[in-house]
């Protein structure tokens, strides 16, 4: 689910450990309908023998990736997974989820507050500055430095970000004017739909995508906000499903091939793959969905999409060598699991050639209370909110990031869902000025550019130890920030 406003688990987890990732519940148990990924050797005659092994074995094939060798599959049979992996040519077969069509529970840090258009002379008088409407409110933007990059560029047209998410609302009139509808699709399910206004959220609930997308790109129009990169275009790849906003492998594989074949130069995703906070290769099952997520987004890399991610929500040391996980699997009954760091990852912001993104609140720049860190784990920082502990001075005087949201809203939200979508608003700024460069170019260039933070001296933003981390490493490497906060204005300048 989304790595926003509503957590992906309990934040401060605790607890002594019942079960191992070998013990987790994965496979399905029932004869109920489940979803498959299947991963075989790429050449044409092997995909096209394991498409009949999947019929023999009481399978239907969704869509086979045949250019990354993964085939999503339903199937009833609940030795299904078992009987695939035994088939000469296939690499890892698994359940993309322990039950049907069971909602998950999440865990809130708070709903989004909603923001009254401004009067007409407050708008005309940010009109006056050369403002919107709105940007007083947006601290983010000037933590960064956006609002000083818009003087000298907002970045090309030609350059796309694709919103990884639960669809985006492209009627918006703060979106419209850049959203890319020809590089926008609905995954769910595993095959991309493309049809028109597929792309957007079921409900007005579904808003985590919307949001996502005004931080990247809504426009300098005279409407609302501003978006780190307002000039650049911005396209929606919906792969939540309805009513669970549960991001599910088979998505996620659609989403990040449809990104690379239709010239999607950077993906946002803020989000992990359900149904496990992290998925453990030592677990058939989960280690199908670790090799489809992995395969999908490197052929989306080599084909020159580079990948933002968000870290999380959890205030967990993702470099630890044990992480306790108590919300998993999240579309079932949850166990309290030790992971174990080396065989499990948290997707898809630990898998290779991602950028990795903890989020910082106002005004003192510090780790949110609530973001992941980890020394090796994050590369950079950006403005994701902190509601709690760093409000901002006024006009804002809310710690969350202001951004877009269904129907014409605008509204507050915090999370290293909000980091992402500013760090991707910068990587855009970078792809506009340099064309050719390469997604490890942008993750390289991320980096030199980020302004360097060092480690507080002491991080307890209660006092009570309820969200204390500890910090380390070095001024321009460490586990909060990476090499430092993003800078928009850096990433125009000649």
């Amino acid at each position: 689910m989304p790595l926003g406003l509503a957590l992906t688990a309990s934040l401060g987890l605790a607890g002594a450990a019942v079960a191992t990732a070998q013990d987790s519940p994965s496979a399905p148990k029932a004869a109920d309908t489940f979803s498959y990924v299947v991963n075989t050797e790429t050449d044409s005659d092997t995909v096209k023998r394991v498409e009949k092994e999947i019929a023999s074995a009481d399978g239907s094939v969704v869509e086979t990736y045949d250019q990354i060798g993964v085939i999503v599959a339903h199937s009833a049979n609940p030795d299904f997974g078992k009987t695939l992996r035994a088939v000469d040519g296939v690499d890892s077969a698994g359940a993309t989820r322990t039950a049907p069509l069971t909602p998950a529970a999440s865990t809130d840090i708070g709903k989004p507050e909603y923001v009254k258009a401004p009067k007409a002379s407050a708008a005309a008088n940010a009109k006056a500055k050369g403002e919107e409407p709105l940007e007083s409110l947006q601290w983010d933007k000037r933590a960064i430095k956006a609002d000083k990059a818009s003087e000298i560029s907002g970045g090309s047209g030609k350059v796309t970000v694709g919103v990884i998410d639960t669809g985006v609302d492209d009627t918006h009139p703060d979106l419209k004017a850049n959203f890319a509808s020809k590089q926008s699709a609905n995954c769910v399910g595993g095959k991309a739909d493309t049809s028109k206004g597929a792309w957007r959220p079921y409900t007005a609930e579904d808003y985590h995508g919307t949001h996502v997308a005004g931080i990247v790109a809504a426009p300098r129009n005279g409407v609302g906000v501003a978006g780190t990169a307002p000039g650049v275009k911005v396209s929606s790849i919906k792969v939540s499903e309805p009513d669970t906003s549960l991001f599910f492998a088979e998505a996620v594989v659609c989403a990040m091939v449809f990104a690379a074949e239709n010239d999607v130069d950077i993906t946002n995703n803020s989000y992990y793959v359900d149904p496990w906070l992290y998925a453990c290769r030592d677990d058939a099952d989960q280690k199908a969905l670790v090799d489809s997520v992995s395969r999908a987004m490197t052929y989306a890399r080599d084909k020159g999409t580079a990948h933002i991610t968000s870290a999380g929500n959890d205030n967990q040391d993702l470099a630890a060598e044990e992480i306790t996980d108590e919300s998993s699997p999240n579309d079932s009954e949850p166990v309290t699991r030790t992971v174990d760091t080396e065989n499990c990852v948290d997707m898809p912001t630990q898998l290779d050639g991602v950028t990795s993104v903890s989020a910082t609140g106002p005004e003192k720049n510090l780790k949110s209370f609530y973001s992941n860190h980890g020394l090796g784990e994050i590369d950079v920082a950006g403005p994701g909110g902190d509601t709690r502990y760093q409000t901002p001075d006024a006009p804002a005087k809310n710690g969350g990031v202001l951004s877009t949201m269904p129907d014409g809203d605008y509204a507050y939200l915090q999370g290293t869902s909000m980091a992402g979508p500013n760090v991707a608003g910068v990587a855009a700024l970078l792809k506009s000025q340099n064309p050719k460069a390469t997604p490890q170019d942008i993750n390289w260039m991320l980096k030199a550019q980020s302004k360097s933070v060092a480690c507080p001296t002491d991080y307890d933003p209660d006092g009570e130890g309820t969200y204390a981390a500890e910090c380390t490493g070095t001024d321009r490497d460490n586990s909060f920030y990476g090499h430092g906060i993003v800078d928009a204005l850096k990433a125009v300048s000649k």
